[in-house]
């Protein structure tokens, strides 16, 4: 059976009431009333007194235990704005829109029709064995590719060894007769 509660026109906007009411989502009550109260937010404490409103509508009006109950939907829609201007330069306005929120909060005590906790998600086992399998294909592909590039590299430094002897054999000639012509100047 479902049972719920809404506080209507809460003076906050709903952009920041969803991020605390996606927290409690598919949670059982005593979990998500325990995370409301460490969580240092405004509208914490409104979505906690709906969801005490809830549970209370759940126990008294329909007679169901709150052990049982788990919060099927939570949600923070949208409530009646108040339109403010604020003069600005050369005789003109802009506006300011005062939000309100409407807080929406859904018990069940069907397990089946709860949705699973959005902050318990993580990954699945099975989806990490994949990535394994193909970190050793590269693993190894990589192992065999090794020799040939060591061959290559190999090859690749003696080339450059080989081109620096020649140069520094070409440039000592060069240098010694600059040296010389330099030495003239200056007497």
């Amino acid at each position: 059976m479902e049972v719920k509660a809404i506080y209507k026109d809460f003076r906050m906007s709903p952009q920041k009431v969803r991020e605390v009411v996606r927290q409690i989502q598919g949670l059982p009550v005593d979990q998500a009333e325990a995370a409301l109260q460490f969580i240092p937010r405004k509208s914490a404490k409104a979505v906690a007194k709906t969801l005490k409103s809830a549970i209370a509508n759940a126990e008294n009006n329909n007679e169901l235990k709150r052990e049982d109950l788990i919060i099927k939907e939570a949600t923070a829609g949208k409530g009646h704005v108040m339109k403010r201007f604020r003069p600005r330069a050369r005789g003109s306005a802009s506006p300011i829109l005062k939000r309100s929120t409407n807080i929406r909060i859904v018990l069940t005590d069907d397990k089946a029709d709860a949705p699973a906790p959005v902050a318990a998600a993580e990954p699945q086992a099975a989806s990490a064995e994949p990535e394994v399998a193909e970190a050793e294909e590269v693993e190894a592909v990589v192992a065999e590719e090794a020799p040939a590039e060591e061959a290559v590299q190999e090859s690749e430094a003696e080339e450059a060894a080989a081109e620096e002897t020649e140069e520094h054999a070409t440039e000592e000639p060069a240098a010694e007769e600059s040296g010389e012509s330099d030495a003239e100047e200056k007497k």
